[in-house]
């Protein structure tokens, strides 16, 4: 039989994952989607029923391409997708909470934390499909939707690299105090997937404990279509 989505996350080295993310603020992960899984979410793309909102990103100056956020209720492989990681990326997030001097929020379940969102009047889905073309890129920019905001999200590649589509690499740019921002261009094998900041995260300094901002995005895609899933776990307003 094949592994269960919660089980596949339980399975992922957490250890690893634990670590890479408190040194380098971001963390990748072997295929966890299967191929069947991966064209199943492209397939959604063009059924309008799944989703609340298609986003032209070239009609706001994002970049060129478009994404689409999925409504309520979410397809059961996304929704444990998003149940299943954040159990062990609120672990995380408080203790990042903790290095930043600050009470540690973020409660143990992902319904406990969507109740927060609502109470803040963010009640719609984040979960989003992405879809560039040759030409089309994403600007850096931040996913915050409100005034409550989960510290980490996940992307995945759904479809083949170098295959389907060429370039599209993962944008990562950190932004440190008084110094030079710093890059990181990181390409992702079909299932596979990136944990990465929504806004900051704490590094250890010299005098001390300090946050540097994040942004990410997409570099050009230079031919071919590549999808991608963005797995956020704040509702927006």
């Amino acid at each position: 039989m094949t592994e269960s989505i919660t089980k596949r996350v339980a399975g992922l080295d957490w250890p690893s994952i634990q670590q890479a993310l408190d040194e380098q603020g971001f963390a990748a992960f072997p295929p966890l989607l299967r191929n069947d899984e991966c064209r199943e979410l492209i397939g959604m793309y063009e059924v309008e029923s799944h989703f609340r909102t298609r986003i032209d990103m070239a009609r706001y100056r994002f970049g060129i391409g478009e994404y689409q956020y999925f409504q309520s209720p979410l397809p059961p492989l996304l929704q444990e997708l998003r149940v299943s990681f954040y159990p062990r990326l609120a672990e995380t997030a408080n203790r990042w909470q903790t290095q930043l001097g600050r009470e540690a929020v973020y409660p143990p379940e992902l319904a406990q934390f969507l109740e927060r969102c609502h109470e803040h009047g963010q009640t719609r889905p984040t979960p989003l499909l992405l879809k560039y073309e040759a030409g089309g890129y994403n600007c850096l920019h931040q996913d915050m939707y409100g005034d409550v905001f989960f510290p980490f999200q996940v992307v995945f590649v759904l479809n083949q690299r170098e295959k389907e589509y060429a370039g599209g690499e993962f944008l990562l740019v950190e932004q440190r105090p008084r110094a030079q921002s710093r890059g990181h261009a990181i390409a992702l094998e079909q299932g596979a997937g990136l944990i990465f900041p929504t806004q900051h995260r704490p590094v250890q300094g010299t005098r001390g404990t300090y946050r540097t901002t994040l942004r990410h995005g997409v570099s050009t895609i230079t031919s071919g279509t590549r999808y991608s899933l963005g797995l956020i776990f704040h509702d927006a307003q």
